[in-house]
C-alpha cells in the first residue's frame, strides 16, 4: 500500500493512505523491457480484450469503429486532438481511441439503485478504476448529507438548485466554471456566455495545466496562440522534430505520419528523456500487408535524451550551431526572411554567441556532438516542423522553451510555407476549440467587444481565475460554487489533498459527466451529478438530430454526429444542460437559451458573429473535412507590437538537480487516458500489474542502495518549503538520464504543491518536480 503525507500547512483532511487509482492488480508486478513495434498486433490484441471486458455489443463496437473520424457523417474521437486523415482513410483510428469509445459505450449503468446501495463514505475507499468501471450515469443526482447518499433529483429541481445558489452569491466571482477538453464548440460558447452574462471571467480549463505555456509563447512571438501547420505540412516536411511527446500513447495516429515520413526519406528526430515506443518503429494496424507480414517501419532517424528541463539548452545549441555555420555558409541562415519578417535578431544572435558550449552541454545533459547532430539535420532540411507536448510546457521555463522553438524556426525561414512551422500536439479532443470559443480567464478586449455586440451583454473586463487560482480561492472561501463541464478535476489537479479540501469547502459543486469518478465523491456541502450524452450518442432536439463541432490541434473545425441510442432516456446534451443552468441563474436574461438548444445551427450563427474566423460557420463546417481557422502568422502576418515575428532572448535556466536530488516528471501510462485508467499495465514500458512506481537511472539507484523493483520513499520539496511524501513505490531501472526520474499521474500529483506553478504560464510544473528517493523506511 502506498502512503502519502504532507508536511507544513497541510489541510486537516489530508489523507494518510492514498486511495488506489488503478484496478486491483491481477498478479505480481512485472517489468520486462519492451522491444516490439508500436501499435501493430499488440494494439489489436489489447483492443479485442478491452472490448470483451467492457461487454461492447458485437454490432455497436465495430459500427462505432467504422463511424469514428469520418468527415461529417460520423463522430469525432473523444480521445486525442490529432487531425483527421486528409486522404480518405477508412480506418483513421487507433488503440486508445477505440478504448475511449468503448469505455463510453459500455453496457454497464449507474442508476439510483447503485447510489442507494453505496454511501459516499464507502465510495471514497473505492479505486478510481472501480468508480468509472461501474458504467454510465443515467439520471441527475443530488447529495443528501443526512444519509450520505446521492439521491435522484429532477432536471428542473437540479437547475433551480444551481440557479438559486448562483443568484444568492454576493459577487459573481464567487463561482468558477471549469471546462474539460471534450466539450463541443457549441456548448463551450454557451458556457462562457453564461459565465460572462453572470458577470465573471472565472473560466479555468484543462489548458491551464497542459498547453498554457504554448499559447502564451506563440502569442508573444507570432501574434497567434496556436501552431501554424496542418497535416499536409506534416506530409511534405523534410525534417520532423518531436519534443516531449509519447506519441504511441498520447497521439497514436501520429504514428501514421511518422511512418509515411520515414518512407519518403524525411529525417525524424525524437527528443525525450525516455526513448518511447513511438521513437523506434511501428506497424500501422490499417496497413494490412504490414500486419500480415509483421513488417515494421522505423519512426525515428535520431533519438536524443536530454535531462528533464534541458530542451531549451538543446534548442539554443542548435541555434548557436546554425549561426556559427553562417559565418562560412551564407545559406545556413535565411537572411532575407530574418530581415523582412523578424524583430530582435541582432540581440538573439549576440546571446547565442555569448552562450558557452560548456553551459549548453551542462544544462541539456547532451554532448556537443549530439547537439550538432540535431543541428545538422535542421540545417540540411529545406522544410522543418518542430512539434512538442507537455514534456516542454509543464516547467517553470515552459514559455521560454517554446519561444526558443520559434527562434530556431525563424533562423531558416521555417514559417509561412508548406512543410514548415511550429506544431504543438494537443492532448485532448477539442481542448483547442474550448479556448477558441471563449474559455479563457484572460480574454482580450477585442474578443469581449465582439461578444458584447453579437450577444447583447456587457461582459466583465477584469481577468478571472485559472485552475491554480480557483483551487486557492476555494480554499480561501472566495469561490463558493464550482461547476465542471466534464473531466475529473479532483484527480487531474495538482496537490491532491489540498485540491480535495478546496472542493469540500465549496457551498455547491456541480459535475457534468458521463461516468462516475473521484470528483463526484470529493464534493461540496451541496453537490449535483448531471449526466450528459456522450459523443457517440444521438443528440435529438426539437428540430431533429443535432451535430456539434470540434477543433483539432491544427485548427481544423468539423462536425461530429453521434450514431448510438443514448445510454438513458434521462440524459441531456451539454448545450441543454448549460442552457438549463443559465435560465435558472438568469431568469430575466434576454439570451434565447431554449431557442438555441432547439437547433444548434442557431448557436453557430451567433458564433459566426462573435468569433473571429468563424464567419459563414454553418456552411463551411459542412464542407468535406470542415474548414481551417485562419492563421495570420501562416500568411506571415504577425499581430505583434512590431508587426513582425519576435525573437526572444531569455537566459538558459539552471535545470541541473542539486546533489542528492532528482528531477521527476509525471506522465501517463499507455493503458490510460488522462485520469481514466484502463488497467495497471503499461505495455510500451514493459510494466504489468503496477502503477505505484518510479522509473530511475540504474546508476542513481545503485548510488542510493536501491535494488531493482525494491520499495522506495519519494519526497518532494516545494518552493514554499513544504514537503510531500509517497511511500512504498517500486523502483524500476530504466533508460533515463542520470539525475532524472519519472512516474505516473494522477498518483504522483500529490508531489506537486499548489505553490509549484510556473511564474511564466501559471501551469503546475508537473514535469519538473524536485525529489529525493531513498529505500523504503
Amino acid at each position: 500500500m502506498s502512503v502519502v503525507t504532507v508536511e507544513k500547512d497541510a489541510p486537516e483532511t489530508a489523507p494518510e493512505t492514498e486511495p488506489r487509482v488503478g484496478p486491483v492488480p491481477q498478479g505480481d508486478p512485472e517489468f520486462h523491457p519492451y522491444h516490439h513495434p508500436a501499435a501493430g498486433w499488440g494494439a489489436a490484441k489489447s483492443v479485442t480484450r478491452f472490448m470483451l471486458r467492457e461487454r461492447a455489443l458485437p454490432v455497436d463496437g465495430p459500427r462505432a469503429i467504422m463511424k469514428m473520424n469520418h468527415e461529417n457523417s460520423g463522430f469525432d474521437c473523444p480521445g486525442c486532438a490529432w487531425p483527421d486523415d486528409t486522404k480518405g482513410l477508412h480506418l483513421d483510428i487507433c488503440e486508445n481511441g477505440i478504448k475511449h469509445v468503448t469505455w463510453e459505450m459500455t453496457a454497464k449503468r449507474v442508476g439510483r439503485a447503485f447510489f442507494a446501495a453505496h454511501s459516499v463514505t464507502e465510495l471514497e475507499g473505492w479505486t478510481d478504476f472501480d468508480l468509472e468501471d461501474q458504467g454510465r450515469l443515467t439520471e441527475p443526482m443530488v447529495y443528501d448529507p443526512d444519509t450520505d447518499h446521492y439521491v435522484p433529483i429532477s432536471w428542473k429541481d437540479a437547475f433551480e438548485l444551481v440557479g438559486r445558489t448562483l443568484r444568492g452569491l454576493a459577487d459573481p466571482n464567487e463561482a468558477s466554471y471549469y471546462t474539460s477538453g471534450r466539450l463541443g464548440n457549441e456548448a463551450t460558447f454557451l458556457y462562457q456566455l453564461m459565465a460572462r452574462e453572470l458577470g465573471t471571467n472565472n473560466l479555468p480549463d484543462c489548458s491551464n495545466m497542459c498547453h498554457e505555456a504554448s499559447g502564451r509563447a506563440l502569442q508573444a512571438a507570432l501574434g497567434t496562440g496556436k501552431g501554424t501547420v496542418d497535416l499536409k505540412d506534416w506530409e511534405t516536411a523534410d525534417a520532423l522534430f518531436v519534443f516531449g511527446v509519447n506519441a504511441a500513447s498520447n497521439a497514436p495516429r501520429m504514428l501514421t505520419a511518422l511512418a509515411e515520413a520515414y518512407h519518403r526519406g524525411a529525417q525524424i528526430v525524437h527528443v525525450n528523456p525516455l526513448i518511447e515506443a513511438a521513437a523506434t518503429r511501428t506497424i500501422i494496424p490499417h496497413d494490412f500487408r504490414d500486419m500480415a507480414t509483421f513488417h515494421s517501419t522505423r519512426t525515428s532517424t535520431l533519438n536524443l535524451q536530454p535531462r528533464i528541463g534541458g530542451d531549451m539548452a538543446l534548442l539554443r545549441g542548435m541555434a548557436k550551431a546554425i549561426i556559427e555555420q553562417s559565418a562560412t555558409d551564407p545559406k545556413a541562415l535565411d537572411e532575407l526572411f530574418v530581415e523582412r519578417h523578424t524583430h530582435g535578431f541582432a540581440e538573439y544572435r549576440a546571446l547565442c554567441e555569448a552562450t558557452p558550449w560548456e553551459e549548453i552541454e551542462r544544462q541539456s545533459g547532451l554532448s556537443r556532438e549530439d547537439v550538432l547532430k540535431a543541428a545538422r539535420v535542421y540545417g540540411e532540411a529545406d522544410r522543418s516542423i518542430i512539434s512538442w507536448c507537455l514534456g516542454l510546457t509543464q516547467h517553470e521555463h515552459g514559455v521560454d522553451t517554446v519561444r526558443e522553438i520559434v527562434n530556431l524556426l525563424l533562423l531558416r525561414g521555417n514559417l509561412g510555407r508548406e512543410g514548415a512551422g511550429p506544431s504543438p500536439v494537443r492532448g485532448h479532443s477539442n481542448v483547442q476549440g474550448n479556448r477558441t470559443c471563449g474559455i479563457d480567464h484572460r480574454p482580450t478586449p477585442e474578443f469581449l467587444d465582439r461578444l458584447a455586440e453579437a450577444c447583447g451583454i456587457d461582459p466583465p473586463r477584469e481577468h478571472g481565475l485559472d485552475t491554480v487560482g480557483t483551487i486557492q480561492a476555494m480554499l480561501d472561501g472566495r469561490v463558493k460554487v464550482f461547476v465542471a463541464m466534464g473531466g475529473n478535476f479532483a484527480l487531474a489537479a495538482p496537490d491532491s489533498p489540498l485540491t480535495y479540501e478546496a472542493l469540500r469547502r465549496c457551498e455547491l459543486t456541480v459535475q457534468v459527466s458521463t461516468k462516475l469518478n473521484r470528483s463526484h465523491i470529493v464534493h461540496g456541502r451541496q453537490a449535483l451529478i448531471l449526466p450528459c450524452l456522450g459523443r457517440t450518442e444521438k443528440d435529438r432536439q426539437r428540430k431533429g438530430v443535432q451535430s456539434t463541432s470540434v477543433e483539432d490541434s491544427m485548427s481544423m473545425v468539423h462536425l461530429s454526429l453521434g450514431m448510438k441510442r443514448p445510454a438513458s432516456p434521462h440524459l441531456l446534451s451539454e448545450p441543454a444542460i448549460v442552457a438549463g443552468m443559465a435560465r435558472a441563474a438568469l431568469p430575466d436574461s434576454e439570451t434565447p437559451w431554449e431557442w438555441y438548444v432547439e437547433d444548434y445551427d442557431r448557436i453557430r450563427d451567433t458564433m459566426a458573429k462573435a468569433l473571429d474566423g468563424f464567419e459563414d460557420f454553418n456552411r463551411r463546417v459542412r464542407l468535406p473535412l470542415g474548414f481551417r481557422i485562419k492563421q495570420p502568422a501562416r500568411e506571415l502576418v504577425f499581430l505583434t507590437p512590431s508587426g513582425k515575428a519576435e525573437f526572444s532572448t531569455a537566459p538558459l535556466p539552471d535545470v541541473v538537480p542539486e546533489p542528492g536530488t532528482l528531477a521527476l516528471g509525471t506522465m501517463r501510462s499507455h493503458d490510460q487516458w488522462n485520469t481514466t485508467i484502463y488497467s495497471d499495465n503499461d505495455r510500451y514500458r514493459g510494466i504489468r500489474n503496477l502503477r505505484t512506481l518510479i522509473f530511475m537511472n540504474r546508476a542513481d539507484m545503485r548510488e542510493r542502495g536501491i535494488a531493482d523493483m525494491a520499495p522506495v520513499d519519494i519526497t518532494s520539496t516545494a518552493r514554499d518549503g513544504s514537503r510531500r511524501h509517497l511511500k512504498g513505490y517500486l523502483a524500476i531501472p530504466y533508460d533515463i538520464p542520470r539525475g532524472c526520474a519519472a512516474g505516473y499521474m494522477p498518483e504522483m500529483n500529490v508531489l506537486c504543491a499548489l505553490a509549484d506553478y510556473s511564474t511564466q504560464s501559471d501551469q503546475p510544473i508537473m514535469k519538473h518536480l524536485k525529489v529525493t528517493v531513498s529505500p523504503a523506511s
